[in-house]
């Protein structure tokens, strides 16, 4: 019997969900829920059904397990505790400073209900997450780096566009390349935030909108921006349409450690992303962790878990004997 799917929310990480789905066989639609009106949205896969948020307060539809697709700015704070308390959920809470509290009200809903809860599932947070912590277990007392893009950020470009007199926005983040080269180099620098990355804005904003005010709210955002060097550029929609239509974006992982008596092995270890598509890959991380959830469930656990608390064996659709056979 596959395992019975539904989204919450179908922007650009919701259509990603959902082509993930289609190249899972144990995997199964059976609704797409919105804010929106359900009439007016048409969806890729034929013969499932789009409902209104009312169906899922409800439970009007079975499923295993609910994948929630909204941004962490507003959305997912309130969403995630108020559905892990009717089902299953994933989500992909990316604020990294406000996770354990998130964690927390997650963690209460879902274990009073029964469901597990899967939080901050991604490549950041989420499979850079896994990377830092196995290097800093097999090389301990090192140095952890983490370099982002260059590519375009979904939720520093969602928190972007909640400003007022902001119609649309893309936000790219940029490795400081003299700082990147240094840490492959093995030389292990110091560096601030804002020494590792620099972040720019293209920004639509409406007709008579303080551009002042909205550049001043991007560059001064808790966060998000206040800790770098931020360009912000105004443009056209038809800019934005012609230039800024795709989600790259990509990253590395790195930390360096010493080994030896007297320290005199220096090791570098790197794990790194080139995504086309920044929802398409965030959307198949998300439906790996809803087999894991699901499965976890099965066993009666519940609560709250991020990436770091779910073996990997339980995010492959292969079975015990084939991952190790093929695998290890």
């Amino acid at each position: 019997m596959a395992i019975r799917v539904g989204i919450f929310g179908y922007g650009n990480l919701g259509r990603g969900v959902e082509q993930a789905i289609r190249r899972n066989p144990d995997m199964e639609l059976v609704g797409v829920f919105t804010r929106r009106d359900p009439a007016g949205l048409k969806i890729k896969t034929p013969g499932v059904k789009v409902y209104g948020e009312d169906a899922l307060v409800k439970q009007e539809v079975p499923m295993d397990v609910l994948i929630l697709c909204g941004g962490s700015a507003t959305d997912l704070p309130v969403q995630g505790p108020k559905y892990a308390a009717l089902y299953n959920i994933i989500d992909s809470f990316d604020t990294h400073a406000h996770i354990p509290e998130h964690f927390a009200d997650v963690d209460a809903a879902a274990k009073k209900a029964g469901k597990i809860g899967i939080i901050s599932c991604g490549w950041d947070p989420g499979m850079f997450s896994l990377n830092r912590v196995y290097a800093s277990a097999v090389l301990p007392g090192g140095t952890p780096y983490t370099f982002w893009g260059k590519g375009v950020s979904q939720g520093h470009s969602d928190a972007v566009r909640r400003i007022d007199g902001v119609l649309d926005a893309r936000q790219y983040t940029i490795p400081v390349p003299a700082a990147l080269e240094a840490v492959r180099a093995g030389k292990a620098p110091e560096l601030t935030t804002r020494q590792k990355h620099t972040r720019e804005c293209f920004v639509v904003a409406a007709e008579g909108a303080d551009l002042a005010r909205i550049e001043n709210e991007i560059k001064t955002m808790p966060n998000y921006f206040d800790e770098y060097d931020t360009t912000v550029h105004f443009i056209s929609a038809e800019e934005m349409a012609r230039d800024h239509a795709g989600l790259p974006h990509g990253g590395s992982v790195l930390y360096s450690g010493v080994t030896g008596a007297n320290d005199e092995n220096t090791h570098v270890i790197e794990y790194s992303l080139k995504l086309d598509s920044n929802p398409e890959f965030t959307g198949s991380v998300l439906v790996a962790f809803a087999r894991a959830a699901y499965r976890l469930n099965q066993e009666g656990q519940c609560g709250c878990k991020t990436v770091l608390d779910i073996a990997p064996a339980y995010l492959s659709a292969m079975s015990g004997e084939e991952l190790r056979a093929h695998m290890l």
